[in-house]
């Protein structure tokens, strides 16, 4: 039986209509470079301003510091002018993969390639929260740590806001190649990937895994979901 569960954010729990990925490709090429649909999926899920500098080296540019922070500004103001135009929403059955698993005792953490600035005004548009009386007991922004996807240190500091000790008992679960990668870097008991991102089952079944699922929504039918 799992104690915790970490999913993530976007394309995962929420249902945010190509905006990331629109974003960070317009942050990139506002620079002059060229982004290549290959290399912006493959840097999908990771810390935004990583993703940047990543994506602007392999079109040919220089990525310095205050590049970098200029296009981040640019993604997170083009982000935010999408989820007005078209806000963001919970992906179907979300909320209740949510409230299933904690009626069985397990804790629920969200982590993301966003920053603080970006992630708790989403949460907080869905009516989603780690305050006392939420739905949510974690949330880890990409910010909080020293590397995001796919290190494993979003996944081990979930672990530590919730009290969970064995990484055996921790299930994660995205839409990403670094989503799998960053599970199964953190040595998670269950890694699963997700469907409702823009990857298909061939392409995540690639990677390291346990399961591919069509959505979250078939995350508490899992045996190590299962109430003991």
């Amino acid at each position: 039986m799992i104690e915790l569960a970490v999913f993530d954010m976007a394309g995962t729990t929420i249902e945010e209509h190509g905006a990331v990925y629109e974003a960070l490709r317009h942050a990139v090429e506002a620079t002059g470079v060229t982004v290549d649909p290959a290399d912006l999926q493959t840097w999908m899920g990771t810390d935004k301003r990583e993703a940047i500098a990543a994506l602007v080296r392999i079109g040919g540019g220089t990525p310095d510091a205050d590049l970098v922070e200029r296009q981040y500004e640019v993604f997170r103001t083009y982000l935010k002018r999408r989820y007005e135009e078209v806000p963001p929403e919970p992906i179907a059955h979300a909320d209740k993969t949510f409230d299933e698993l904690r009626a069985r005792g397990v804790k629920i953490a969200l982590t993301t390639g966003f920053s603080a600035d970006v992630a708790l005004p989403l949460l907080a548009s869905l009516g989603w929260s780690a305050e006392e009386g939420g739905n949510l007991d974690a949330v880890v922004t990409a910010d909080e740590v020293r590397r995001g996807r796919p290190a494993p240190y979003m996944i081990h500091r979930a672990m530590e806001k919730c009290g969970v000790f064995d990484v055996r008992t921790v299930l994660v679960a995205g839409d990403t190649v670094v989503d799998l990668e960053a599970g199964t870097h953190a040595g998670a008991g269950v890694v699963v990937g997700v469907l409702t991102g823009q990857l298909t089952r061939e392409q995540l079944e690639a990677h390291p895994h346990t399961h591919v699922v069509d959505s979250v929504a078939d995350v508490p039918g899992l045996p190590e979901a299962s109430a003991s």
